[in-house]
């Protein structure tokens, strides 16, 4: 009897996705209440995105080397042991060197080789369950659970971002202890991860479609692929300007994102450290708040941001759309002066403030999603797409590696006000893309 996809696909995609937010959100928040400094904390976080950026290049090996299910299966045992080793060999940094934002992230050099391993394992299970998902069923069937997948891979960022923090703050205020709060959420993923994998061993079905590459033929035209779809990608008209919108269409999010966390748990009092550097003017909220108000409010008006910011495409197109969702990518980061201004205490004020905040990117971002989809059509369009997301990983990468060293020299207040500075780089990229949008592309 075939099993349905309902027994398989949730549990994937969910799978997929925390990892991802392991990696890429909890990791910030818990170096940041760990009281790494936040130059070193935005330069060491984001090199953690690296393998997201080069997941295209290895994806043949995936394709060549066993079989996707074993890809899926051994990725989720590895992330599991990775999380199970997290757990036990995180650094317990003293209470007042975390108070005076005086750890070393050298102390969590283990650590940080643990994420990497982690960030290139999730990367590899990412290439892989996209593929299983094509082959272990019809593509009425993927077409009918296109919306599932999307779902359930939400309910992970939330999961992630939300429980997750929320647990490690309920922990924190019980037992006021920081690291004990972040090793018992490591132990809670690694939990999670291992029932996953435990359930995916015997209930990932046994596709017949699912084969590897073996033959060195299968090997060379997969290489050969690759290397006809980057010549063909940089040789495509007007694929400089493209470049430039992917890379600067998002920069204004590509600061703000590092520092957003930091700063809703940064003490509220601005000193300076013995190196001269600021420290502090944030939101002092508990762990938990954040969870509740950034990781899991936030992220649903982030959600429902996309879900209108597709529906307006589809009415409008994306010619008539990109000003429009240029200036809510924008705009809404406006919250964030306000919050480094007033410091506001009341905690509804502040969800309030950073749901316009993820709502505008959500819905701006659509654009950016849309975009590259225009831009990839063609012969060679799902490899040019996967070239166009390295593009949008090194848009993250580029900003996020000096966002904490910019923040540390002149405080939150300004920084935030230079990331509504960074706006004019959108607006320029969107002026000069929307000339060339096809009038009808996007729209039903």
């Amino acid at each position: 009897m075939k099993q349905s996809p309902w027994f398989w696909v949730p549990t994937l995609y969910f799978a997929e996705g925390v990892p991802y937010f392991l990696v890429n959100n909890i990791s910030v928040m818990m170096f940041a209440k760990m009281g790494v400094p936040n130059d070193e904390l935005a330069f060491f976080t984001t090199l953690l995105y690296f393998p997201w950026f080069l997941k295209g290049i290895w994806s043949p090996i995936v394709d060549v080397v066993k079989t996707k299910r074993w890809w899926i299966v051994s990725m989720q045992v590895l992330l599991t042991a990775l999380c199970v080793l997290l757990t036990f060999t995180l650094p317990t940094p003293d209470a007042a060197t975390i108070a005076a934002k005086g750890t070393s992230v050298s102390l969590f050099t283990l650590t940080l080789i643990l994420f990497i391993i982690a960030a290139f394992a999730s990367a590899t299970h990412d290439i892989a369950a996209d593929g299983y998902y094509m082959l272990a069923h019809s593509p009425s069937s993927q077409a009918a659970f296109i919306g599932i997948r999307s779902t359930f891979y939400r309910i992970a960022s939330v999961f992630g971002q939300g429980v997750l923090v929320f647990i490690a703050g309920r922990v924190e205020k019980s037992t006021d202890d920081i690291p004990f709060s972040w090793q018992v959420t490591l132990g809670v993923t690694a939990v999670v991860m291992f029932v996953i994998t435990l359930y995916h061993i015997f209930a990932l079905p046994k596709s017949a479609n699912d084969r590897p590459r073996q033959s060195a033929e299968g090997e060379k035209s997969q290489w050969s692929e690759l290397g006809n779809s980057f010549a063909t990608f940089f040789t495509k008209k007007g694929v400089w300007l493209a470049i430039a919108f992917m890379l600067l269409y998002r920069l204004p999010e590509g600061f703000l994102i590092k520092l957003c966390q930091p700063f809703l748990v940064d003490q509220r009092d601005v000193v300076l450290n013995g190196a001269g550097q600021i420290i502090g003017g944030g939101l002092g909220l508990d762990t938990d708040m954040v969870g509740l108000l950034y990781g899991t409010i936030g992220v649903i008006f982030l959600l429902l941001g996309g879900i209108v910011g597709g529906v307006f495409i589809s009415h409008y197109g994306l010619k008539r759309s990109l000003w429009w969702m240029a200036a809510c990518m924008t705009l809404p980061c406006l919250t964030f002066v306000y919050l480094a201004t007033a410091l506001p205490t009341n905690q509804w004020l502040i969800g309030a403030a950073i749901s316009i905040e993820q709502f505008g990117y959500g819905f701006g971002f659509t654009a950016y999603l849309m975009y590259m989809m225009y831009f990839s059509e063609g012969e060679f369009k799902t490899s040019h797409y996967a070239i166009c997301t390295a593009f949008m990983a090194l848009s993250m990468m580029l900003p996020g590696f000096v966002a904490g060293k910019i923040e540390m020299a002149i405080g939150y207040e300004a920084f935030f006000w230079l990331v509504i500075a960074c706006s004019a780089a959108t607006l320029l990229v969107t002026w000069l893309a929307h000339r060339s949008v096809d009038p009808d592309y996007g729209k039903k």
